[in-house]
């Protein structure tokens, strides 16, 4: 895959239903953080605030990676628990509803967190 330079080609560069699903995301986490700056980092599309990661999330072909830093994850781990995860990472599964609700509140969570730093 070429080198994407932002997250219109990157949310491009998949499936309708995926890239559905990517917008999405994309939405919910300019609606938590409008001031957040967008960019393509680790081949995905990254947000950070105040020169500060908040979120990343990436297509695969069968779930979303989110990663909102270790703090976002542990301050949901409970809600996150049904869900496979690494360190920093969640992978939620394309054949269940995308959790937006959750997605958005993380968002909100680390947006607070990152201002009050």
């Amino acid at each position: 895959m070429n080198k994407l330079s932002n997250v219109d080609e990157y949310i491009n560069s998949f499936p309708q239903g995926i890239k559905v699903i990517l917008e999405q995301i994309r939405q919910t986490v300019r609606q938590k953080s409008p001031d957040a700056v967008e960019s393509i980092s680790y081949g995905m599309p990254a947000y950070k605030l105040n020169g500060k990661p908040l979120v990343y999330f990436a297509g695969y072909k069968n779930h979303i990676g989110f990663y909102a830093t270790p703090t976002g994850h542990s301050e949901f781990a409970e809600e996150l628990a049904t869900y496979k995860q690494g360190k920093g990472s969640v992978q939620f599964p394309l054949n269940n509803p995308m959790p937006l609700d959750l997605i958005s509140r993380i968002v909100a969570f680390r947006v607070r967190e990152t201002l009050e730093k």
